[in-house]
């Protein structure tokens, strides 16, 4: 028995068995339960739900910028702004080119030098070096500094000069292309004030190919929100046809801390619309036909499944949160009316019961109940 622990791998499966009969490109969301064999802590449950978007079908820069956009839309769509969250920026496929003009080009090597520099910052310099010296022997120390500089520099023009000052490849000058691309296209959906440049970002996981990001709070105890990158070639690898791939992934119990370090957790209110209040038997079947009427036009209705007194019913109705009241009493089921009871307002109106659709309408469209002298 196995627990998943995220939805990537399975997700490019289903999509690779597919993928030769859909239009490109593919663009694909899902919220899924995954689990983690670690302790539990502020931010990280062994049990958490994501919600993962992805663009299959599309190598260059554009789709990229497309996801990026995607996950500051979807993070500013819950009120946050620039000055809350940033998206820090990087690239496996610039370091993969450095590695291999320091000769690192097994991938075997080329993929624990990732590993060794995605723990960088987390890691004590002694313990860094040591690993390198596994991969680089004595050329560790002047590798380790440079690695330091480039996973400083936080602008194009910065990484432009590094590499025309290091020896360098066509392969870093084409990939230095593609970040201008990239940028270029963030700057036009005006989405530069989220963008940090920073090369210390490498992305854990086996399957990155090319830019990889997280969103990352600026405020509070300052930690990854959501993170994600390009993966070409895991679709693929599991069996289906070549398909680039691009995206990312937010787990609900991260987003919902950062939510209520803002004060922007929404006030559910689980609540119906009406609340049908009868005198007696007889008002109780004439309202169920209003009941049935309502509930197709979209609106929560509630009524007593048994008969109580008018007082006990008005109190039901309170205890539940309902906003209004429909009041069928002896006075209105002999003149064909209904009363409109707002509880919040504390006001009421009695109107014709066949009028009932069009004062609900008003009603919806003002958020107070309008005036009886119009419907009288």
């Amino acid at each position: 028995m196995t627990l998943r622990p995220e939805m990537t791998p399975s997700l490019a499966r289903l999509v690779g068995a597919r993928a030769n009969g859909m239009p490109k490109p593919i663009k694909w969301f899902n919220i899924s339960e995954c689990f983690r064999y670690e302790r539990p802590q502020k931010g990280r449950l062994r049990s958490f739900y994501q919600f993962n978007c992805d663009i299959f079908g599309e190598s260059g820069p554009s789709a990229d910028a497309e996801s990026i956009a995607l996950l500051i839309h979807s993070l500013t769509a819950f009120g946050f702004n620039s000055n809350d969250f940033c998206i820090r920026l990087s690239d496996r496929d610039l370091w993969v080119y450095f590695l291999h003009t320091w000769g690192i080009t097994q991938d075997e090597d080329v993929l624990k030098a990732l590993s060794i520099i995605d723990k960088m910052e987390r890691e004590k310099p002694e313990k860094t070096l040591e690993l390198l010296k596994e991969i680089l022997a004595d050329k560790a120390e002047f590798f380790y500094e440079q690695t330091k500089v480039l996973s400083k520099l936080n602008s194009i023009e910065g990484l432009q000069s590094f590499f025309k000052a290091a020896e360098s490849s066509p392969a870093i000058h084409k990939r230095l292309e593609n970040w201008q691309h990239l940028l270029e296209s963030l700057s036009a959906l005006n989405l530069s004030d989220f963008i940090k440049i920073d090369l210390s970002i490498v992305r854990g996981l086996a399957y990155y190919t090319g830019f990889v990001f997280e969103a990352f709070q600026l405020i509070g105890e300052g930690r990854a929100l959501a993170g994600g990158g390009r993966y070409d070639n895991l679709v693929k690898k599991l069996g289906g046809p070549e398909l680039p791939a691009v995206g990312w992934a937010i787990g609900d119990v991260t987003l919902r801390d950062f939510l209520e370090l803002k004060n922007l957790v929404p006030k559910y209110i689980d609540a119906p619309d009406f609340f049908v209040i009868t005198a007696n038997h007889a008002a109780h079947l004439i309202a169920l036909a209003d009941v049935t009427k309502m509930r197709h036009a979209g609106y929560r209705v509630e009524y007593p499944l048994k008969e109580t007194s008018f007082s006990k019913q008005i109190k039901l109705a309170s205890q539940i949160g309902a906003r209004f009241g429909l009041i069928y009493g002896e006075d209105e089921i002999r003149d064909g009316k209904v009363t409109i009871k707002d509880f919040n307002q504390r006001k009421e109106i009695t109107i014709p019961r066949h009028t009932l659709p069009q004062v609900l309408q008003a009603t919806e469209q003002k958020g107070r109940l309008p005036d009886s002298s119009l419907h009288g």
